[in-house]
């Protein structure tokens, strides 16, 4: 299986914000989204088309966790800005990488979300998450194979 093939299967809306945004907005989409972590997106780039946008970072909930540690009060951090707070984006994926790489890239880099990127173009994100649920689900398929393959065979 594929990243496209999970991608295909959740769908290739990317949620962001852009860097100005502020923690307490960005912890707003988390939530409203259901999910940890938000590209930070140049706005400077074709507003409409967010294909055409350019990677800044990543905000994630560990992020946000991180900044009120060192902060002295929460409201401080609530009021930054999301470029104060985002993460490097460390590694990206193609839409054609397979679920091992993808996995051991997460691991060995440790790092929950990946960019996928086709010809340098931003289609899409995949979290531990989806990696995961996608492995299962494969796993899943070879043991019925092989158990029908098993059955067949007596």
């Amino acid at each position: 299986m594929t990243i496209e093939a999970i991608l295909n299967s959740k769908g290739r809306t990317v949620v962001s914000v852009p860097p100005n945004a502020s923690v307490s907005a960005v912890v707003s989409t988390l939530r409203q989204h259901g999910i940890g972590a938000v590209l930070v997106l140049d706005p400077a780039a074709n507003r409409f088309d967010i294909r055409d946008r350019h990677i800044l970072g990543i905000v994630s909930e560990r992020d946000v966790i991180r900044a009120l540690a060192e902060a002295h009060s929460a409201g401080d951090v609530l009021d930054m800005a999301a470029s104060q707070v985002m993460s490097e984006v460390r590694s990206t994926i193609g839409l054609s990488a397979d679920l091992a790489d993808a996995a051991a890239m997460m691991t060995e880099r440790r790092v929950r979300h990946l960019p996928v990127l086709e010809h340098e173009v931003l289609v899409g994100m995949v979290s531990i998450g989806d990696v995961v649920k996608a492995r299962m689900v494969q796993q899943a398929t070879e043991v019925e194979s092989l158990k029908a393959y098993v059955g067949g065979a007596q």
